[in-house]
Protein backbone atom coordinates (compact mmCIF):
# COMPACT_ATOMS: atom_id res chain seq x y z
CA UNK A 1 0.00 0.00 0.00
CA UNK A 2 2.74 2.18 1.13
CA UNK A 3 4.79 1.29 -1.79
CA UNK A 4 1.83 2.17 -4.27
CA UNK A 5 1.36 5.95 -2.76
CA UNK A 6 4.59 5.92 -3.38
CA UNK A 7 4.67 5.59 -7.39
CA UNK A 8 1.57 7.09 -7.48
CA UNK A 9 3.25 10.17 -5.74
CA UNK A 10 6.29 10.09 -7.94
CA UNK A 11 3.65 9.95 -10.78
CA UNK A 12 2.15 13.31 -10.17
CA UNK A 13 5.31 14.87 -9.21
CA UNK A 14 6.48 13.90 -12.85
CA UNK A 15 3.62 15.24 -14.35
CA UNK A 16 3.70 18.49 -12.37
CA UNK A 17 6.42 18.92 -13.82
CA UNK A 18 6.39 17.83 -18.00
CA UNK A 19 3.43 20.56 -17.54
CA UNK A 20 5.66 23.13 -16.00
CA UNK A 21 8.34 22.43 -18.64
CA UNK A 22 5.92 22.22 -21.58
CA UNK A 23 4.14 25.23 -20.81
CA UNK A 24 7.05 27.29 -20.05
CA UNK A 25 9.19 26.20 -23.14
CA UNK A 26 6.94 24.87 -25.96
CA UNK A 27 3.66 25.96 -25.80
CA UNK A 28 0.42 27.62 -24.10
CA UNK A 29 -2.66 28.66 -24.25
CA UNK A 30 -3.91 32.40 -23.89
CA UNK A 31 -7.37 34.10 -24.36
CA UNK A 32 -7.90 37.38 -26.42
CA UNK A 33 -8.88 40.21 -24.12
CA UNK A 34 -10.11 42.90 -26.07
CA UNK A 35 -10.96 43.88 -29.95
CA UNK A 36 -7.39 45.44 -30.51
CA UNK A 37 -7.17 42.24 -33.01
CA UNK A 38 -10.53 42.79 -34.87
CA UNK A 39 -11.01 41.13 -37.17
CA UNK A 40 -8.70 39.07 -37.14
CA UNK A 41 -9.04 37.68 -33.68
CA UNK A 42 -12.10 38.38 -31.69
CA UNK A 43 -12.64 38.95 -27.52
CA UNK A 44 -12.34 35.48 -25.72
CA UNK A 45 -11.02 33.54 -28.83
CA UNK A 46 -8.67 30.89 -27.16
CA UNK A 47 -5.19 30.89 -28.97
CA UNK A 48 -2.23 28.22 -28.89
CA UNK A 49 0.63 29.71 -28.59
CA UNK A 50 3.91 27.99 -29.72
CA UNK A 51 7.07 29.24 -28.14
CA UNK A 52 9.69 26.86 -30.12
CA UNK A 53 10.40 28.11 -33.38
CA UNK A 54 11.64 31.92 -31.84
CA UNK A 55 14.16 29.54 -30.11
CA UNK A 56 15.87 29.22 -33.02
CA UNK A 57 14.72 32.51 -35.48
CA UNK A 58 13.19 35.73 -34.93
CA UNK A 59 9.92 36.94 -35.58
CA UNK A 60 9.26 37.64 -39.08
CA UNK A 61 6.40 40.60 -40.62
CA UNK A 62 3.20 39.23 -40.74
CA UNK A 63 3.57 36.74 -37.30
CA UNK A 64 0.90 37.17 -34.57
CA UNK A 65 2.71 37.32 -31.45
CA UNK A 66 2.15 37.04 -28.05
CA UNK A 67 4.18 39.84 -26.40
CA UNK A 68 4.51 41.19 -22.16
CA UNK A 69 3.38 44.36 -21.93
CA UNK A 70 6.53 46.13 -21.63
CA UNK A 71 4.72 48.60 -18.69
CA UNK A 72 3.15 45.39 -16.84
CA UNK A 73 5.03 42.43 -18.12
CA UNK A 74 2.74 40.20 -15.91
CA UNK A 75 -0.08 41.46 -18.78
CA UNK A 76 0.16 40.13 -22.41
CA UNK A 77 -0.89 41.53 -25.19
CA UNK A 78 -1.81 39.57 -28.58
CA UNK A 79 -0.36 41.66 -31.69
CA UNK A 80 0.81 41.65 -35.94
CA UNK A 81 4.91 42.13 -35.94
CA UNK A 82 4.86 44.78 -39.00
CA UNK A 83 8.45 45.61 -38.70
CA UNK A 84 11.93 44.25 -38.08
CA UNK A 85 15.42 45.21 -36.85
CA UNK A 86 16.38 47.81 -39.65
CA UNK A 87 13.24 48.29 -40.97
CA UNK A 88 11.58 52.00 -41.70
CA UNK A 89 7.99 52.35 -40.01
CA UNK A 90 5.67 54.70 -40.99
CA UNK A 91 1.75 55.62 -41.15
CA UNK A 92 0.92 58.20 -43.89
CA UNK A 93 -2.53 58.95 -45.49
CA UNK A 94 -3.94 55.87 -43.77
CA UNK A 95 -1.26 53.56 -45.32
CA UNK A 96 1.41 51.63 -43.58
CA UNK A 97 5.09 51.86 -44.91
CA UNK A 98 8.22 49.84 -44.48
CA UNK A 99 11.17 51.12 -46.10
CA UNK A 100 8.90 53.40 -48.30
CA UNK A 101 6.92 50.23 -49.87
CA UNK A 102 3.12 50.54 -49.24
CA UNK A 103 1.53 47.65 -47.52
CA UNK A 104 -0.97 46.16 -48.42
CA UNK A 105 -3.04 44.84 -45.49
CA UNK A 106 -6.12 42.98 -46.28
CA UNK A 107 -6.67 41.90 -42.67
CA UNK A 108 -7.03 45.55 -40.99
CA UNK A 109 -10.25 46.32 -39.60
CA UNK A 110 -10.20 49.98 -40.54
CA UNK A 111 -8.53 52.06 -43.44
CA UNK A 112 -8.49 54.89 -41.34
CA UNK A 113 -5.96 55.60 -39.38
CA UNK A 114 -3.68 58.56 -38.41
CA UNK A 115 -0.62 59.65 -39.16
CA UNK A 116 2.65 58.16 -37.70
CA UNK A 117 5.96 59.75 -38.13
CA UNK A 118 8.81 57.37 -39.37
CA UNK A 119 10.90 55.69 -37.03
CA UNK A 120 14.01 53.05 -37.42
CA UNK A 121 13.28 49.73 -35.96
CA UNK A 122 16.50 48.92 -33.63
CA UNK A 123 18.07 45.67 -33.66
CA UNK A 124 16.80 42.87 -31.21
CA UNK A 125 13.02 44.73 -30.92
CA UNK A 126 10.09 44.37 -33.63
CA UNK A 127 7.59 46.87 -34.05
CA UNK A 128 3.76 45.68 -33.67
CA UNK A 129 0.26 47.00 -34.18
CA UNK A 130 -3.02 45.48 -33.61
CA UNK A 131 -5.17 44.88 -36.87
CA UNK A 132 -7.63 47.47 -35.52
CA UNK A 133 -5.74 50.15 -35.65
CA UNK A 134 -8.00 52.69 -34.03
CA UNK A 135 -8.81 50.45 -30.81
CA UNK A 136 -5.52 49.32 -30.21
CA UNK A 137 -2.15 50.03 -27.85
CA UNK A 138 0.94 48.80 -29.84
CA UNK A 139 4.76 50.28 -30.61
CA UNK A 140 2.99 53.45 -31.62
CA UNK A 141 2.85 54.43 -28.03
CA UNK A 142 5.30 54.85 -25.79
CA UNK A 143 5.23 52.37 -23.32
CA UNK A 144 4.92 49.89 -25.91
CA UNK A 145 6.95 51.18 -28.12
CA UNK A 146 9.87 48.61 -29.71
CA UNK A 147 9.78 45.32 -28.71
CA UNK A 148 12.55 43.26 -26.76
CA UNK A 149 12.54 39.81 -28.00
CA UNK A 150 12.99 39.22 -24.81
CA UNK A 151 9.48 40.21 -24.31
CA UNK A 152 8.16 38.08 -27.03
CA UNK A 153 6.23 34.91 -25.49
CA UNK A 154 5.29 33.45 -28.94
CA UNK A 155 4.09 33.03 -32.21
CA UNK A 156 -0.06 32.34 -31.87
CA UNK A 157 -0.72 29.18 -34.00
CA UNK A 158 -3.98 27.90 -33.70
CA UNK A 159 -7.24 29.17 -32.92
CA UNK A 160 -9.02 26.50 -30.50
CA UNK A 161 -12.31 28.52 -29.45
CA UNK A 162 -14.61 29.29 -30.72
CA UNK A 163 -14.93 25.56 -32.27
CA UNK A 164 -16.59 26.92 -35.44
CA UNK A 165 -13.11 28.66 -35.99
CA UNK A 166 -10.77 26.12 -34.80
CA UNK A 167 -7.95 26.28 -37.06
CA UNK A 168 -3.94 27.91 -38.05
CA UNK A 169 -4.25 31.40 -37.79
CA UNK A 170 -2.12 31.04 -41.04
CA UNK A 171 -3.35 30.75 -44.27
Amino acid sequence: MVKELIELGKSVIIAIIAAFLIITFVFETVSVDGHSMDPTLANKDRLIVEKVSYYFKTPKPGDIVVIKYPADPKEKFIKRVIGVAGDRVKIENNKVYINDKPQNENYILEQNMRDFSEVTVPDGTIFVLGDNRNNSRDSRYSDVGFVKYNMVVGRAAIRIFPFSKFGSLYK
